[in-house]
């Protein structure tokens, strides 16, 4: 009796994740706007702008992660990259960002290239 029980939980779990996921999206969404409302009246830096919307990005994949719900690789890598672009800024670095980023990506693709079968 206890295997079917956890199959019927396996099942209910399935069935509420496209809910879970569309409330994890509203809620990203929100903080995002909501950021930006408070990023307009206070006049914030573009270093704390990038730094606040890296960590609501990376926020809602942490959540994702917790809720056992599939990691959308696009927005981790789009949260790192505002993360970083925030850091960067606010660290004022003589450094340009971008042909580090590009050649970083370069690498990852370069080495993904070979590793893959």
């Amino acid at each position: 009796m206890a295997e079917g029980s956890t199959s019927e939980n396996a099942l209910l779990e399935e069935a509420r994740k496209p809910d879970l996921e569309r409330k994890l999206s509203a809620i990203g969404w929100g903080a995002f706007f909501a950021w930006m409302g408070i990023v307009l009246l206070t006049g914030l830096g573009t270093g704390t702008v990038l730094l606040g919307i890296g960590l609501i990005t990376l926020g809602i994949q942490g959540a994702r992660r917790y809720f056992n719900l599939d990691l959308e690789k696009f927005w981790i890598v789009c949260g790192a990259i505002f993360l970083a672009g925030g850091l960067w800024d606010l660290t004022e670095w003589d450094l340009p960002l971008v042909p580090i980023v590009l050649f970083l990506v370069g690498i990852v693709l370069v080495v993904n290239a070979f590793r893959r079968k």
